[in-house]
């Protein structure tokens, strides 16, 4: 998604395109988003780069979880090392956004403040992917809270970008396929991209322009009850 280069009270405004990638933990987001930017890079010739988790440094560097009043610090951090990115590159992997601190911090502290500003970034991207439940839940160090909460999470993420009123594409699948299915979903954004190469690129739109009118990104969803299949019927 383009912007003009100047905003409000003189804040410099994103000209990347802004990819988001949220959900559970131990959903593959990491490594999605490792993959995407590698793959992308190769393919596009665009500027690509990966901004990663804020929240892991910081429970590696603190060696604890955050509490309450840590989270809108956190949250602010995440945004801001985005935007730096956003001004030297032409598109920009978000490996989590201030979105999942606000879910957390609704999840474990009762506490929505976050929620608004999160989703006014997510306005701001290009697209938002949220990983499927369909991996196994694996151990990661301070992070993860067990595989008990994924459901909860995922639910919360869905609810929040619904009530935003935002569009979303569920990522599932497992190696090549769950990246083949991210590629799907991106590949349009990109097809008026100058810099653009051949190769994967042009693999991938011939693919999408071949798929069939009004193909849901999620009609493979894990949630029977998804808001998007509702929509469809």
């Amino acid at each position: 998604m383009a912007f003009e280069p100047i905003g409000p009270r003189g804040t410099p405004i994103l000209t990347a395109t802004l990819i988001a990638i949220v959900g559970a933990e131990s959903t593959g987001k990491s490594t999605l988003a490792q993959d995407l930017t590698l793959h992308l890079s190769q393919a596009t010739g665009l500027r690509c780069t990966l901004v990663p988790e804020y929240l892991r440094e910081w429970c590696e560097v603190q060696q604890r979880t955050p509490r309450i009043a840590e989270q809108a610090g956190i949250a602010a951090e995440q945004t801001a090392r985005i935007e730096a990115a956003a001004q030297t590159h032409d598109l920009v992997i978000c490996d989590t956004s201030a979105l999942m601190t606000a879910i957390y911090s609704q999840y474990l502290f009762s506490d929505a403040s976050l929620l608004a500003e999160a989703l006014a970034f997510h306005r701001r991207c290009a697209l938002t992917l949220l990983t499927a439940l369909d991996l196994p839940w694996v151990a990661d160090g301070l992070q993860r809270d067990g595989a008990h909460v994924r459901r909860p999470i995922d639910t919360a993420i869905r609810a929040a970008l619904l009530n935003g009123g935002l569009n979303w594409s569920v990522v599932a699948g497992s190696g090549m396929a769950r990246l083949e299915a991210a590629l799907n979903a991106i590949t349009p954004l990109l097809k008026h991209q100058r810099q653009a190469r051949q190769g994967l690129f042009t693999r991938l739109n011939a693919r999408q322009d071949a798929l069939p009118e009004w193909r849901w990104a999620c009609e493979n969803c894990d949630v029977p009850e998804c808001e998007h299949q509702a929509f469809k019927r």
